[in-house]
């Protein structure tokens, strides 16, 4: 067949046209193979060693690229067509993809239609597995009275018909598979039941659409019928880390600390005893941590948890709190941040002085993002990596990205932060999610909705909204990482608002310019000042149901929603009453358009 010449921004070989995907290029199908495909000379590794070891180890490749009109040997990316049944749009013929003409594929039928895909695929509703369905089968099974010994039996393979027939109604119905050769007739509503294929006689392969025909496992799991390019037949899982300079967090410096103590040999030989109570006590007065702290460590329960993002987030705070205490940043290299401290005797309201203690213009900053894998059907389905080549001892390879960007980075006070989240209106505001996101089957993948992330998130698309007025960006080139955590050792409260390019090697400057405590902060007041009031208020600002899953509280398009392409989770885990205050409960920064507009009475 004639290849497809077509053009991808690099970033969309991650998301949305990563492995594992289903796009559409030209009037055809196509699916992206695996890694174990792809032309290793010609896809450079990308070098980020906090990202690779939180991959354990993973080799990252970039996608081949180049520049310029493409040639015969021009480096590209190899996509199948899939599905391979197709039906003409001229004399509705159906067929698999088979036969040449001149020795070459085509993609055109005698009649000289052109072929389209067929709109319905088979995918595994636990196994992430994905498949043709075999339509000439299809069409010849069922249990209705038309299912006849001539039916059975037909081998009429080249007299199939895909039609739109009206007089059997509209939607699915009027949609039919018909064979000219045995006459029997079938519309795409019987693929609607559930369990129809399984009940057809259908039966999953175990494999992906480019795997090879021995290639797949047997499984046991039905098939459903879902149409090619819905949304939940991919569900990509990244992760994206920052290229810093590995600065160890603190609560590692402690650990160290307590091991190198002259005395911790003694606790961990006493193994639990009485004399390693009394001993770690010791230990914990002197270096001021806690006694159970000192005899975790020693029996060795300190293993890292399964969250590698929170883990790379922890290193990420370390280096933006070294930086904000060295002022203007003379050091160079990808990671340029400018601290600025907001001072309380300022200008500005104090109740926003008092809670946001410092500022970061992040000049340069090189972002990584790798593609780990995807699933199929739902997000507790069976994970599929992005590397389905032989194991023979070597690493995996996974696609991955680099992208080079500025952004603003704002650090809230914890002692505020942490008598404000105490209240008991307030765990009980975010009680609400915590109780939605453990209830949902898929929600887990969040982060805990806990008081400070859910008041800081929200800032941030607040914040972002402004933003796309006055940077130069829109709000969907802009993106957002939330450090507001209390269950890590060191904890967070902080927010990073950034933009990154794949295919630049810097920005213009329009976002971090605005990263000056005289510009951020009036942007920052201009912003609540827009979520003070929604156009669906009162609605909203007393709604505690928002968004899929119900997994906002007060906030919706009109106020804090942005691209979901710029959030962490799509649009999910806001409320502006955390922010702002409402009903019975106090906002984190209540009192802060108050006190602005007392100095404008003035």
């Amino acid at each position: 067949m004639e290849p497809i010449v077509h053009d991808l921004r690099l970033s969309e070989t991650i998301s949305p046209f990563g492995v594992g995907a289903i796009v559409d290029v030209r009037g055809e199908s196509l699916i992206a193979p695996d890694t174990s495909w792809w032309d290793r000379k010609r896809s450079p590794k990308i070098g980020c060693e906090r990202l690779s070891a939180k991959l354990r180890g993973a080799v990252l490749r970039q996608p081949p690229v180049h520049a310029g009109r493409a040639a015969k040997e021009t480096a590209s990316l190899l996509y199948f067509r899939f599905p391979e049944w197709r039906f003409c749009e001229r004399c509705t013929k159906l067929s698999m993809l088979t036969g040449k003409k001149k020795g070459r594929w085509t993609n055109k039928c005698d009649c000289g239609g052109t072929l389209v895909p067929m709109r319905y695929v088979a995918i595994c509703e636990q196994g992430s597995h994905l498949q043709d369905i075999h339509w000439f089968k299809w069409a010849h099974r069922g249990h209705d009275a038309g299912m006849t010994e001539a039916v059975r039996h037909c081998r009429a393979y080249k007299e199939l018909r895909f039609v739109r027939s009206s007089r059997h109604g509209e939607g699915l119905t009027s949609l039919r598979v018909v064979c000219n050769g045995c006459k029997r007739d079938r519309a795409l509503s019987d693929l609607a039941g559930k369990d129809s294929l399984h009940r057809d006689g259908f039966r999953c392969d175990g494999k992906q659409p480019w795997e090879d025909e021995n290639t797949g496992d047997p499984c046991e799991h039905h098939l459903k019928a879902v149409q090619r390019g819905a949304t939940g037949n991919y569900i990509a899982e990244r992760l994206s880390a920052l290229d810093i300079p590995e600065e160890v967090p603190q609560f590692i410096g402690k650990k160290d600390e307590i091991r190198s103590h002259v005395y911790f040999e003694r606790v961990v030989a006493d193994n639990g005893g009485p004399q390693a109570d009394m001993v770690a006590g010791w230990i914990a007065d002197e270096l001021g941590v806690s006694k159970d702290e000192v005899l975790r460590l020693a029996a060795g329960d300190d293993e890292p948890d399964d969250a590698p993002l929170l883990e790379l987030k922890d290193g990420e705070w370390a280096a933006f709190l070294n930086k904000l205490d060295n002022g203007r940043d003379h050091s160079g290299g990808d990671f340029i941040v400018d601290g600025w401290r907001i001072r309380s005797d300022s200008a500005w309201p104090p109740a926003l002085t008092d809670r946001l203690v410092a500022v970061g213009q992040v000049r340069r900053v090189r972002e990584v993002r790798a593609l780990k894998g995807f699933r199929r059907h739902t997000a507790q389905a069976d994970f599929i990596s992005a590397d389905l080549g032989p194991d023979r001892g070597r690493k995996p390879v996974y696609p991955a990205v680099e992208m080079f960007g500025e952004g603003i980075f704002l650090r809230f006070d914890e002692a505020r932060i942490a008598e404000w989240e105490s209240r008991p209106e307030v765990q009980a505001r975010a009680k609400i999610l915590i109780d939605r996101r453990e209830s949902s089957p898929w929600a887990d993948r969040l982060d805990v909705p806990e008081p400070r992330y859910i008041a800081l998130h929200t800032i941030a698309h607040l914040l972002i909204r402004r933003l796309a007025f006055a940077s130069g960006y829109s709000s969907a080139s802009l993106q957002e990482r939330i450090y507001a955590n209390t269950d890590r050792p060191d904890r967070t409260a902080g927010i990073l608002i950034y933009t990154a390019a794949g295919d630049a090697q810097g920005t213009l400057g329009g976002l971090v310019r605005l990263g000056e405590p005289d510009r951020i902060l009036p942007l920052l007041l201009a912003a609540l000042g827009d979520a003070d009031v929604c156009s669906n208020d009162p609605v909203c600002i007393e709604s505690d149901r928002q968004g899929v899953s119900q997994l906002n509280l007060s906030a919706c398009h009109g106020c804090a929603l942005v691209s979901e392409t710029s959030c962490e989770t799509a649009n999910r885990l806001l409320d502006r009453q955390l922010v702002l205050g409402g009903g019975n409960v106090r906002g984190l920064l209540d009192d802060v358009l108050e006190q602005v507009r007392g100095v404008v009475d003035q």
